[in-house]
């Protein structure tokens, strides 16, 4: 089971305002940058990302039940800051590997620990 709903409640109002700030830049770190499907209001949520396949591959650390992967779905676009570059993704579609196998191999032990076996693919838009 991915990490607990509670757990992203408290994340989104304490730890996400400062994980957001070294998220911009550090490795296997960026920002989602999305618009709420029913507010309009700009979000930002930092996530574990890696290139993978002609694209990035953001774990899904808290599963797929999570509101920025929903308003990213529901746009079909968006921004993604990471390594200091702000750059427009598109195509979002939800895979699942219980083994986590493409990503880095201590990183995939704490995908694998969580039980964080989903993850969104999306390319760059052209």
């Amino acid at each position: 089971m991915p990490l607990p709903q509670v757990l992203a409640r408290i994340n989104r109002r304490v730890s996400n305002p400062v994980l957001g700030v070294g998220a911009r830049v550090a490795p296997f770190f960026g920002i989602v940058i999305h618009r709420g499907r029913r507010s309009g209001r700009v979000y930002r949520s930092p996530v574990m990302v890696f290139e993978r396949d002609g694209g990035y591959r953001i774990a899904l650390t808290y599963g797929r039940d999570v509101d920025w992967l929903k308003n990213i779905r529901a746009a079909g676009t968006f921004e993604f800051e990471t390594r200091g570059h702000t750059m427009t993704l598109t195509d979002p579609v939800v895979g699942h590997d219980a083994s986590a196998s493409w990503a880095p191999p201590l990183v995939r032990q704490v995908l694998v620990g969580l039980n964080a076996e989903d993850y969104v693919q999306a390319r760059r838009a052209d």
